[in-house]
């Protein structure tokens, strides 16, 4: 028997040695043959759409002057399949008007586009469409083919105008097929195989052992840690330390740790979402993993991509450090991989300097920021924090960021000595109406925030302290054109109109911008719904031409009240900002007071020879907060961050129940 294996092992040897042999020249042989097509990027015209077109991914080079606004748009970052594939190229910054090449990807179509004005191109917006684009950067990502010909859906396609050739679509020819190598291992499978038809039992598995690994205790606030995993029971052989983390388990009170579950979440869901997680010493590193689960969990959930939720993680310890932006991971599958590979950093529990950070650091246009997208902070904290939060987070909130807090374990009645900031909580999310807080009794609960938490931050209609105090007002400028002003530092008035005007987002939807002129006599300059765009409102202050004259600015009021503010939108914010550098020559304590009771906030600036008792009257109440006096014409710049702080902060100091 042994004489019959050995040599049907030397045969099944021999066999591999030719098969290797014959493998390897023969890979020879197709190298020498197949040569790799040179690539060659297609060019189309500025009116190509891109649902003309049924190549799912693409790249193109697209001709000089695509701004022009024949070449339709519609939508912002994703856009409508309808839409010119070099406008919106253009209108997303990859191109300008100059052209080049571009990355297009189709994506799943959107209930909903909404227009914004961009690098000179104004996108339109469009209820909803079967497909959208994105565009990007021409950088070919590695083993990706990209076609050389583009497939269009019509044969009367305008790329031919263009000089492209058109065709059908066709799968990438595949090679003729090779003899595949053969490995040792593989070999040596077989020969096993074949000399042995016995199969062996295999060794009964030994019990799991429920020794708990003891941790040092950690140091910070918390003085204890249960061990998670040492009495964990698993449900089957697979659910194993090691093993992928979302499988059943159950904890030692018998709930089952689930693997999570897609919530029920709108494919409306568009936010730019930040997790500030706890990496301080105290949390131990069970309960750091058990944090990054329910993160996993959640980027499931809420289908991480560009024409919907986008996510960042954001450690806080010590200090606070940025794992990832909101650009850096498309899609969840990416994401999730990231928040596996994070590792704990240590240190106090500085939630208060980590809020801050986000504010100042976080959302921005170059980390991925969108201004259509709602911006959403969920803080994490094992415990309590070791800093105080309520300014933090007061500033967080002027700044249009909607925080949620999940407390987990908070101090036991023993405890609560320690504590920096009672009630911390409270002071910190967006509104204490429960709506943004979770506090969670066991790290063994925390599973179950997860759906709750997932609709909430999508119900962006609950999101109340999106930038509300930036994008939602109808603001009237009321300006003295009067004798006294002269035409130099009528100049430097609009300056200041101007730079209070950039802080605002314009358009439409979102704030809007009208401005009076006054001297004796009144002159409507432009209305809230004359232009809808941040730089055609720019322009148009910079197209006022000085008047001369007297000063009524009681007058002045009465006016922008019929002529401009009558015609405001019931939801929007009604901002009076009156600049004059002298005394009225009538009234204005009537006119004052009806511009109060209708609910106009009204901001009075006084220059150079303008009566100090008389801007206390126009002004909305307190008048130290919304009437300033300035000595000279030069100085207005100055006192454009305390206004807009003052705007801010009068939004947000509404009862937040």
């Amino acid at each position: 028997m042994r004489t019959v294996v050995l040599t049907m092992k030397a045969s099944v040897i021999e066999m591999f040695l030719v098969l290797l042999v014959t493998g390897v020249h023969s890979n020879k042989e197709t190298s020498k043959k197949i040569k790799r097509p040179k690539f060659t990027v297609p060019q189309i015209n500025c009116d190509v759409k891109a649902g003309k077109i049924i190549n799912p991914e693409f790249i193109v080079k697209c001709p000089a002057g695509c701004q022009d606004p024949k070449f339709h748009v519609y939508g912002t970052d994703v856009y409508a399949s309808y839409s010119s594939v070099c406008g919106a190229a253009v209108h997303s910054g990859v191109l300008d008007n100059s052209g080049g090449k571009v990355l297009v990807r189709k994506v799943a179509g959107l209930s909903g586009y909404k227009g914004s004005y961009s690098n000179g191109v104004q996108s339109l917006s469009l209820p909803r469409w079967r497909e959208s684009f994105i565009v990007l950067e021409s950088k070919p990502k590695k083993g990706v083919t990209y076609p050389s010909a583009l497939t269009y859906s019509s044969s009367k396609s305008p790329a031919a105008q263009a000089g492209e050739t058109t065709k059908a679509y066709q799968r990438p020819p595949i090679p003729a097929t090779t003899a595949q190598p053969v490995t040792l291992m593989q070999l040596l499978a077989v020969t096993v195989a074949v000399a042995t038809p016995t199969i062996l039992p295999r060794p009964s598995p030994s019990a799991a052992s429920t020794t708990s690994i003891r941790r040092p205790e950690p140091v910070g606030h918390r003085s204890q840690e249960m061990d998670l995993w040492s009495t964990t029971t698993y449900t089957s052989s697979q659910n194993r330390p090691g093993a992928d983390p979302g499988i059943q388990r159950q904890d030692p009170s018998g709930a089952a740790f689930e693997k999570p579950v897609r919530a029920d979440v709108s494919l409306d869901c568009k936010i730019d979402l930040s997790f500030l997680i706890d990496g301080s010493t105290s949390i131990g590193k069970r309960r750091f993993r058990i944090q990054k689960q329910l993160l996993a969990g959640v980027a499931q959930a809420l289908d991480i991509g560009p024409a919907g939720p986008l996510m960042g993680v954001v450690q806080y310890g010590d200090n606070p450090a940025t794992h990832f932006n909101l650009k850096t991971h498309m899609n969840s599958r990416d994401l999730k991989t990231a928040i596996e590979k994070i590792t704990q950093r240590g240190g106090l529990s500085n939630v208060g300097r980590a809020i801050s950070f986000v504010t100042k650091n976080f959302f921005s246009k170059a980390n991925g920021n969108r201004s259509s997208a709602p911006n959403v902070v969920v803080v994490m904290v094992d415990g309590w924090p070791t800093d105080k939060v309520e300014e933090a987070s007061r500033l967080a909130r002027e700044s249009g960021i909607n925080i949620f807090f999940i407390t987990i374990e908070g101090a036991a009645e023993n405890e609560k000595q320690y504590v920096v900031e009672p009630n911390f909580a409270n002071k910190a999310v967006c509104r204490t109406n429960g709506f943004y807080s979770f506090h969670v009794q066991s790290w063994f609960g925390l599973h179950k925030t997860l759906q709750p938490l997932v609709k909430r931050v999508c119900d962006t209609d609950r999101l109340a302290c999106s930038k509300t105090c930036l994008n939602s007002a109808d603001i009237g400028f009321i300006i003295d054109g009067s004798s006294s002003v002269g035409t130099g530092n009528f100049r430097t008035v609009l300056q200041f109109v101007t730079n209070l005007t950039k802080e605002f987002e314009i358009s439409d939807t979102d704030t809007r911008v009208g401005a009076v002129q006054y001297t004796y006599e009144q002159r409507l300059e432009f209305g809230f719904d004359q232009y809808s765009s941040k730089p055609d409102i720019l322009n148009a202050i910079k197209r006022v031409g000085y008047w001369s004259g007297g000063t009524s600015t009681g007058a002045a009021i009465n006016f922008a009240l019929e002529q401009l503010f009558k015609k405001s939108k019931p939801n929007k914010r009604k901002l009076m900002i009156l600049i004059t550098d002298g005394r009225s020559y009538d009234d204005v304590r009537i006119p004052a007071m009806a511009a109060h009771l209708k609910g106009v906030i009204t901001y009075a600036i006084g220059v150079a020879w303008a009566a100090q008792e008389e801007l206390e009257v126009i002004a909305t109440h307190p008048a130290r907060d919304h009437s300033f006096f300035v000595d000279e014409f030069d100085n207005l710049y100055q006192y454009v961050p305390r206004i807009i702080q003052n705007i801010c902060t009068e939004f947000n100091s509404q009862p937040r129940n």
